[in-house]
């Protein structure tokens, strides 16, 4: 076989990926945050979906200095330059007053979702990265809206979405997403929990490059069920799951009491914890580093990660929002590019 020599044609660069942005609610901090893009440099091009007259005045209220670019997407890709901002325009309906919730402009919100899904369904964005909503208020417009991660899934062809959330202490993703609690149980079965820990363990293996990912398993009730006393859930639904990853060659451990699962002498064994429902794992994760935590949604045929934290309307406009969230679920949407 020739061997390659020093003169042998170098790998040709690639373009410098393109990402959507898009703020959430335009009487939150979405826009508080995106706004503060403008203070970087960054390798990529930010295209931040939204209406350019709300960013204009939320920047005005913040302090913050910005040249609002119009987006074309026929321009030669460029990065994120210090002091701008790239906009697609999408205008509100109703003015916008930070801290003030208009149930006028829950379309407007999922206008800029449905222009971010679609030029990443066609390939014009390379990832998603996604601001806080408000969902109380776009349900209370009548629009059935349980969360981004259902509603992306939902318009990218019914996919099958898993919500798994990081930090630098851990990972964290959920069976089930945004539901009562009295609704749980009933969702629960044991198909779905083993595709959970299957998306689970493709993520650890090809986007965190971990060849042989370790996965915690959560039980329902309280001390996994205790034998049967607490509930049958643990034995009939979950431990079959188990099981059978088991059999396939998947290292998975479980279920294990979620009240012991997150301490440090447990969680550290293992590169994912998969709970059963979303505040039975949040609340570790973002007590182990809140406003610094990515929301990762695995199982969408694009990358969308998303900041960890609210529309915190009572921060909205005073310029004290912290951004350090957002810039974290970009630069892992831009590792997840390059993975």
């Amino acid at each position: 076989m020739t061997k390659p020599t020093s003169n042998s044609a170098p790998k040709t660069k690639p373009r410098i990926p393109r990402l959507a942005i898009t703020p959430g609610e335009p009487a939150g901090v979405g826009p508080d945050i995106v706004l503060q893009l403008a203070l970087h440099t960054l390798p990529a091009e930010l295209v931040v979906i939204a209406d350019p007259d709300v960013l204009r005045k939320r920047a005005a209220s913040c302090g913050i200095s910005v040249e609002i670019i119009p987006y074309r997407a026929a321009d030669t890709l460029q990065p994120q330059r210090l002091g701008t901002l790239q906009v697609y325009p999408i205008h509100a309906p109703s003015p916008v007053q930070p801290g003030h919730l208009n149930v006028a402009n829950a379309r407007y919100v999922l206008a800029t979702l449905d222009a971010a899904l679609g030029g990443c369904m066609s390939g014009e964005f390379r990832a998603l990265v996604t601001g806080p909503v408000q969902k109380s208020t776009i349900n209370d417009a009548g629009y059935a809206f349980t969360g981004h991660t259902e509603y992306l899934a939902l318009q990218a062809g019914n996919c099958r979405p898993v919500m798994m959330l990081i930090n630098d202490d851990l990972r964290v993703a959920l069976v089930t997403t945004h539901l009562p609690l009295r609704a749980v149980s009933e969702a629960l079965d044991t198909q779905k929990i083993i595709y959970v820990i299957r998306q689970v363990e493709h993520a650890l293996k090809t986007w965190f490059k971990i060849a042989h990912p370790r996965i915690a398993v959560c039980g329902l009730n309280p001390h996994a069920g205790e034998g049967g006393h607490l509930g049958t859930e643990d034995i009939q639904i979950i431990q079959p799951a188990i099981v059978e990853c088991q059999r396939s060659g998947s290292a998975v451990t479980g279920p294990l009491p979620a009240d012991t699962a997150f301490t440090i002498s447990v969680r550290t064994h293992y590169d994912a914890i998969v709970c059963m429902y979303h505040d039975q794992g949040l609340p570790a994760l973002k007590a182990l580093g809140f406003g610094h935590a990515v929301n990762i949604t695995l199982g969408l045929p694009f990358i969308r990660t998303s900041v960890d934290h609210g529309t915190a309307l009572d921060k909205a406009g005073t310029g004290q929002a912290d951004a350090s969230s957002l810039r974290a679920a970009i630069e892992l949407a831009l590792r997840l590019i390059d993975d």
